[in-house]
């Protein structure tokens, strides 16, 4: 009983490409996933109105799938954080986290309408985290890890940026409410009314569904334009700025490792190791060893502290020379 439920983990959990089942059961979940959205898409069309027996049948399927995918991860959450020693404690932390609550929220919108339905224009809204899973298969491969390293390694820029754009998104809505409420009161009603327009200024939308129609007002507005181009490409230039640094490090590793007195070690991850599905940053390595790369098959990954150890890893470490 206890190999079994080992293996359904295997199978179930994402990224493992040498087990044939695993890498099927991957396959088959994206596909199910695709289905599910398209026929959420189809649903609100009227020309396909016709054939919503035929979608309900498809969606309801691809639901069940959903439920029963999410019952076998609860059920073999102990195995994805094998250091909590009670069961429960680890189910109650994989139904906690983002991945859970994701997969939890794919389920519950397909119910609820029929346990409150007053509430089913709501609970079709929460349908759309469907989508979010998608992520979870992209967070195993080392294009969406250094997404994931960069943001987090910016994020203090990044929010000092946005909390920029906030400040003059405010300060813009303010004033064009002061300059534009007189000459047409039904269009800048009030404060927040200067804010949608400045949201769609500054983020260069441009809806036109509010304009200035005074000279103060179109002047201001020339002068805010400029100001959300600049403001905008800030974040931007954070994010692109990060991913050259991430590259640039990645390729030029061998030589600084070398000039930095540090030399290279190889292990490989095998059953025994005890690194099989723990994540880059919940490994306490010996001291003066740092993760380097991790080798999966053809692919040379950058240890992101998000990133999955996977059995037959190899394990590259920088061990310090220089005492």
């Amino acid at each position: 009983m206890q190999d079994g439920r080992k293996r359904i983990f295997n199978i179930i959990e994402i990224g493992n490409k040498e087990d044939v089942p695993s890498a099927v059961f991957d396959g088959f979940i994206v596909i199910v996933i695709l289905l599910n959205l398209s026929v959420t898409l189809a649903q609100t069309f009227d020309q396909l109105e016709p054939y919503a027996g035929v979608l309900g049948i498809i969606e309801l399927i691809t639901i069940v799938i959903f439920t029963v995918e999410y019952i076998l991860r609860v059920w073999t959450a102990d195995y994805l954080y094998p250091d909590e020693k009670v069961k429960w404690k680890a189910r109650l932390k994989f139904i906690i986290s983002v991945y859970g609550l994701i997969d939890l929220f794919t389920i519950v919108p397909y119910f609820l309408p029929f346990i409150f339905p007053n509430g089913a224009v709501a609970f079709r809204i929460l349908r759309v985290i469907r989508i979010f899973r998608l992520f979870k298969i992209n967070a195993q491969y080392d294009a969406f890890n250094v997404i994931a390293s960069v943001i987090k390694e910016k994020k203090n820029q990044l929010i000092s940026s946005i909390c920029m754009i906030l400040i003059l998104m405010v300060a813009s809505s303010l004033c064009m409410y002061s300059l534009e409420h007189e000459a047409q009161p039904e269009q800048f009603k009030n404060a927040f009314s200067g804010i949608w327009w400045s949201v769609s200024t500054l983020l260069t939308v441009g809806y036109g569904d509010i304009y200035p129609v005074t000279v103060a007002g179109r002047v201001m507005a020339i002068i805010i334009s400029f100001l959300g181009v600049g403001m905008v490409a800030i974040p931007t230039g954070i994010i692109s700025a990060g991913f050259v640094e991430q590259y640039t490090e990645f390729k030029m590793m061998g030589g600084s490792v070398k000039d930095a007195g540090l030399k290279y070690i190889t292990s490989r991850i095998s059953e025994g190791s005890g690194f099989i599905g723990k994540k880059v940053g919940e490994v306490e390595y010996m001291p003066d060893m740092i993760p380097i790369m991790i080798i999966r098959g053809d692919e040379k990954l950058l240890p992101g502290p998000e990133l999955t150890f996977e059995r037959d890893d190899l394990l590259v470490l920088g061990v310090n020379t220089l005492g």
